[in-house]
């Protein structure tokens, strides 16, 4: 349960810093920009983690093969 859990809570945490980020960076300009600024940021920081937790497994994936192996791994 807690490996199904973690990732979501990474999704959600990196979302809200990127939706403060984008609000912060929009706000300087007008109230509708910190809006759009604070949408835009929280898609950016969801995708964000979603790469970086699928880009974690695949090093772990690459860590794992052994160089001196001649077997092939096509998965």
């Amino acid at each position: 349960m807690k490996e199904r859990i973690k990732p979501v809570l990474l999704r959600a945490r990196y979302a809200a810093i990127g939706a403060a980020v984008g609000a912060a960076i929009g706000g300087l300009f007008s109230r509708n920009a910190a809006s759009t600024g604070g949408a835009i940021g929280g898609l950016v920081g969801a995708t964000v983690a979603e790469t970086r937790g699928t880009l974690e497994g695949v090093v772990d994936e690459v860590k794992d093969r052994d160089p001196r192996s001649r077997d092939i791994d096509t998965k």
